[in-house]
């Protein structure tokens, strides 16, 4: 954590409750199937290790991530529980991947031999069982997996690998948050076109199969297999707003309450000064006061994740209960907002730009209304430079493996 996070006025207060909340909701809902957390990217922006930890401790079974070194945060952290590397880790990390532990997604024959290399040289096979991996099929995402055809082939290889041990197989969906759209259905039926040409072809079964990210084990319940993979509404958003019906169906068929959003994003007003009507304020002075206020500074900027585009936008922070504009394009440290003068703010005061304050709320989807994007992007973009906040006292113990 930079030195400005120990003083700083500002802060991400992350409840860790609620993601065993979530956990546990979500783990009721994909039901037989087991909940994998996925907590990459530093869980969303929301801090990896105790969001892992909550994670399991509220129902689920494991964890993934996208790289290597987010594993390797996980086993310094001392978690000890099973984690899928959700892509197919570099040649050169697979080493520290299979020694840890981690479990390797593979989708390339270059991934298959680094894979039995590792593995032999930890002694899988020999003086040791075989070591885990998995194998990830492209059924439309066309991001990475291998194509069905090849999926026989890598299948096939790995079946003869005995320093490796086929853990399971995968697929991932583009569009399961398009409720309406036929595509997640051919992508299941594409999947389980690959595992019929696998037993036809008298390969092993994996010992488990899973294609459900938070949309699919929301919404596709033919999708939920062995294992759903949640991640966004693991911290309390909904994967879209086709889902938003669908998922309190859920909640109501396993009697569990609503998803309870993880973060909340605040500071501390650190100046206050009235101006008039007209006066125009920061870079650029785009726009004009549209009546006397008075201003407040906030010690949040654009190197902290706080769009330039959300001035633009509308965007709004809460001071004192009320919802008070933005009066300025955003800096890259500070931002102002307009709070009306009987409002009395004041240095000190809390300003809250993602989360809730007197009877208002701002939520991430708010935001990703006004900037045109997703809420995935605006909590992961939240800079490392606010420091993170658990409400739920002191860490939970170590999670066991």
């Amino acid at each position: 954590m930079p030195a400005e996070g120990v003083h700083r006025p500002a802060w991400l207060e992350v409840d860790l409750s609620a993601v065993r909340h979530n956990a546990g909701a979500l783990a009721a809902i994909a039901g037989p199937a087991r909940l994998c957390a996925v907590v990459k990217a530093d869980a969303y922006g929301h801090s990896t290790v105790p969001v892992a930890r909550a994670a399991m401790e509220g129902g689920a079974s494991e964890l993934a991530v996208a790289l290597v070194d987010e594993g390797v945060e996980l086993r310094d952290g001392g978690i000890g529980a099973p984690v899928l590397v959700l892509s197919e880790p570099a040649c050169d990390a697979m080493d520290d991947a299979l020694a840890l532990g981690l479990v390797p997604t593979l989708y390339t024959r270059d991934g298959l031999e680094a894979a039995r290399r590792a593995a032999r040289g930890l002694g899988a096979g020999d003086s040791r069982p075989p070591l885990p991996v998995e194998v990830k099929v492209d059924t439309g995402m066309h991001r990475v997996g291998a194509s069905p055809d090849d999926a026989v082939e890598l299948v096939a290889e790995l079946a003869a690998a005995p320093e490796l041990d086929y853990q399971g197989l995968w697929t991932h969906f583009a569009v399961a948050d398009e409720v309406s759209s036929d595509f997640t259905g051919e992508q299941v039926s594409r999947f389980e076109a690959v595992r019929a040409r696998l037993k036809a072809a008298g390969l092993p079964e994996p010992r488990r199969v899973h294609a459900a990210n938070s949309a699919g084990a929301i919404a596709w319940p033919s999708s939920r297999y062995d294992l759903v993979r949640c991640g966004i509404a693991l911290y309390g958003y909904p994967p879209g707003p086709e889902v938003v019906p669908v998922l309190a169906e859920e909640l109501a068929r396993v009697g569990a309450a609503p998803l309870r959003p993880v973060l909340s994003w605040k500071a501390k007003v650190t100046l206050v000064k009235e101006y008039p009507a007209g006066e125009r304020l920061s870079y650029g002075r785009l726009a004009p006061l549209s009546e006397r206020c008075l201003v407040a500074t906030v010690p949040l900027g654009y190197a902290d994740g706080v769009s330039r585009g959300y001035f633009a936008g509308g965007g709004a922070v809460l001071v004192g209960g009320r919802r008070c504009p933005l009066a300025g394009q955003v800096t890259m440290d500070q931002l102002l907002v307009a709070c009306p003068l009987t409002s009395g703010g004041r240095a000190g005061d809390e300003a809250v730009l993602i989360g809730s304050q007197g009877g208002e709320q701002i939520t991430a989807e708010e935001w990703a209304s006004r900037l045109g994007t997703v809420s995935y992007e605006i909590v992961t973009r939240i800079g490392l430079r606010v420091p993170r906040r658990f409400l739920d006292g002191t860490p939970p113990a170590e999670v066991a493996p």
